[in-house]
């Protein structure tokens, strides 16, 4: 492919060519080149149309659609040179267009501008995207449910302020994480469904005076419909910040989940063992096991973040239609999409992969008077006790067994009387974590019997 600095792909208008630093600010080949594929099947789909209509002859036509064919085989298989010179992806695959099939690739054109042929390959790349990280959040929830099943009936405190609140079953935990995912997933759903129009048609701002078949370029390339206004249609950047916003949302479970890997690997909680496959070593201590790709995710949501608001401040004070600021609209979505991927596949690899350790895990829901609320949950049932009160002589015993260096269980019944007459042996019953998270029964509870009935539901919903 030649790079012909003097063609500007602007015609007539402009004398000389472009500044080199006014090049280097204007191009943006160095990343938009990730939508050639989409660029090359909107511009099958406009030049069928055109066809169809009569616009062009369908000699031309056909040769177009073959000759962007080939073009996309050259980039794919790595012999496309591009050329920063043209710009962006768009004209430097018309300019080699121009190579293989002569004068017709000039009527490719015919009836559409670069403001709607951007704004049809984004939409296609970022619908693209969306349909990724669907499949990888579906993928991260199998494994979720796997580790849920695998500990349906494993105990573990459940933490408020990361202090240990009541026990919980691992399983639950696990449950926990396939319910945000499934917000997410339904977020992206969301947005795929909302930004599924065709802006192609909309040409520069105010559509066109050729005869074009808008409908059947949006069936074409998959949209519902075509975009109803055509200056939205060109300016609209809202399908990306629909992206970007599921995007943060999902990165921040992520985050969370990798935040809760970091305690639980370390040598004071010893919750779970993390694979080596996802551990680096120290380079100075021998005995060390870092759970980097945890803390990485962790910093990928900085990434994500950052590109959400990075495009939001670029359009917030943009006039109708186009301005030249919509260029950066594709980097941060390109970043973010592709850290939030590698974040999605490396969360898999490690939820697929860890070991829980289940003594640990017990003998930590057992700590810190965790079954102190079923111990006022008792009272309430057993002796009819108003849940304030309830809760004051819990508290008491609770102060008791901290004074005796035990926990709940420990005490003796004289212990609990010395505290409220009436309390009776069957206490006990309800002060085992086990009773406990059994006992847990309502609908989206902790106790195995839910967490089972949960994990089915998932299940059939995944497939």
């Amino acid at each position: 492919m030649t790079d012909d600095t003097s063609n500007t792909m602007w015609g007539g208008r402009f004398a000389a060519g472009p500044d080199a630093i006014m090049e280097a600010i204007n191009a943006s080949i160095g990343f938009d080149k990730r939508m050639a594929k989409q660029d090359i099947e909107g511009s099958r789909a406009h030049a069928a149309m055109l066809a169809a209509q009569g616009i062009l002859t369908d000699n031309d036509a056909r040769a177009i659609r073959e000759g962007l064919l080939t073009v996309l085989s050259e980039i794919e298989t790595g012999k496309f040179t591009f050329s920063t010179a043209l710009e962006d992806i768009h004209m430097n695959i018309e300019a080699r267009l121009k190579e293989i099939v002569g004068e017709p690739a000039g009527r490719l054109h015919t009836a559409r501008s670069r403001n709607d042929q951007v704004a049809t390959d984004f939409r296609l790349w970022v619908r693209d995207q969306i349909d990724a990280c669907l499949q990888a959040i579906e993928a991260l929830q199998k494994a979720f449910l796997a580790q849920a099943e695998a500990g349906t009936d494993w105990v573990m405190p459940g933490f408020t302020h990361l202090q240990t609140a009541q026990p919980v079953t691992w399983g639950h935990h696990m449950l926990a994480y396939v319910e945000m995912l499934g917000r997410d997933a339904s977020r992206f759903s969301d947005a795929r469904a909302r930004m599924n129009e065709s802006p192609l048609g909309a040409a520069a701002l105010a559509g066109t005076s050729f005869n074009i078949d808008r409908d059947a370029t949006a069936q074409a390339l998959g949209f519902d419909r075509p975009a109803a206004n055509s200056l939205d249609a060109v300016s609209d950047r809202d399908f990306a910040l629909d992206f970007l916003n599921a995007a943060s949302i999902c990165a921040m479970h992520l985050s969370r989940f990798a935040e809760e890997l970091v305690i639980w690997s370390s040598a004071q909680f010893r919750f779970v063992a993390l694979s080596d496959r996802f551990s680096t070593g120290s380079s100075i201590m021998p005995q060390k096991k870092n759970p980097d790709a945890a803390e990485l995710i962790r910093a990928k949501v900085a990434r994500i973040y950052g590109a959400n608001t990075a495009l939001m401040m670029v359009m917030k004070g943009l006039p109708l239609t186009y301005s030249k600021d919509m260029q950066e609209d594709k980097e941060q979505t390109f970043d973010a999409a592709d850290n939030l991927m590698l974040a999605l596949a490396a969360m898999t690899g490690m939820v697929s992969d860890m070991s829980a350790n289940q003594p640990n895990l017990e003998a930590a829901a057992a700590s810190g008077f965790s079954t102190a609320t079923d111990l006022a949950d008792w009272l309430v049932r057993s002796l009819d006790m108003p849940f304030r009160d309830a809760h004051h002589v819990t508290g008491s015993l609770v102060k008791l067994a901290e004074d005796k260096g035990c926990d709940l269980p420990d005490l003796s019944l004289d212990d609990m009387q010395s505290v409220h007459a009436k309390i009776t042996q069957d206490v006990f019953d309800v002060l085992g974590v086990k009773n406990s998270v059994a006992s847990r029964t309502s609908y989206g509870g902790t106790a195995p019997a839910q967490v089972r009935s949960q994990i089915a539901r998932w299940k059939e919903k995944l497939g």
